[in-house]
């Protein structure tokens, strides 16, 4: 059973590459009209000729940038029907520049692009789909500043579910496992660091890493009537990873 969001108008921050691309090209599949917004002018020229319809290069730690997106996107489809809250700025390390990436890219991007975008989910009764990671879930001495706002994010979404049901706006999440994909951090550590890509590897009862499509389909289910019962949830994405 495929989807069905023909006619749905969709924004996607964060979607030139990996997860983020493959959301915004399974929508459009889908029939959706969709808006991604990224910083690499690439990625999204690359999106425009698969049929996405609409990209804007955008700073996602940049709060002006983030509205000007909004407000273009939704003047260009005629609305909002859902936003997809994906960018990253992967700060890893304890340290200042990682936490400042996070924060200003994982947390306040999620928050300004959700503000910015509420009217147009009041006036559709929309929803929201926020991606944050299974690192949100448990402490992580490899990539603690990460964790934390990935946590920050997750606990973030069950707030917004709350604030917004009045308007009939649902709110979840997404938590990915490890997600392999060409250009993508883990397939770089398959040769750069191959004995951290073979330990993760060896914890994945699937015996493989996830791919992006895999991501995106939950998304779209969040997205979907069939979720319709379905608020303040965050959905591990992970192929048990989390079970070891």
């Amino acid at each position: 059973m495929g989807f069905d969001f023909t006619g749905k108008r969709v924004l996607v921050a964060g979607g030139s590459r990996g997860i983020g691309r493959s959301i915004a090209l399974g929508f459009t599949k889908a029939g959706a009209k969709v808006s991604a917004c990224a910083r690499g002018a690439d990625g999204l020229a690359a999106l425009t000729a698969e049929g996405i319809a609409h990209v804007q290069p955008t700073d996602l730690a940049d709060a002006g940038q983030i509205a000007a997106w909004v407000e273009a996107a939704a003047g260009t489809l005629g609305g909002i029907d859902v936003l997809v809250n994906n960018a990253s700025g992967f700060g890893a390390p304890d340290t200042e520049e990682a936490w400042k990436r996070g924060l200003d890219v994982d947390v306040m991007a999620t928050v300004r692009a959700s503000n910015a975008a509420l009217p147009h989910l009041r006036a559709s009764k929309g929803c929201v789909v926020n991606t944050t990671s299974i690192s949100g879930l448990a402490p992580s001495t490899r990539s603690p500043a990460y964790a934390a706002v990935k946590a920050l994010v997750i606990n973030y979404t069950a707030s917004q579910a709350s604030m917004y049901a009045k308007d009939g706006i649902r709110v979840n999440s997404v938590a990915p496992g490890s997600i392999e994909f060409p250009g993508g951090s883990w397939e770089k550590r398959r040769t750069d660091d191959p004995k951290l890509y073979n330990r993760i590897l060896a914890g994945i009862p699937f015996g493989r890493l996830g791919a992006p499509e895999e991501v995106a389909d939950v998304v779209m289910f969040l997205a979907s009537p069939l979720a319709r019962w379905v608020t303040g949830q965050t959905i591990v994405v992970d192929g048990g990873q989390m079970l070891g």
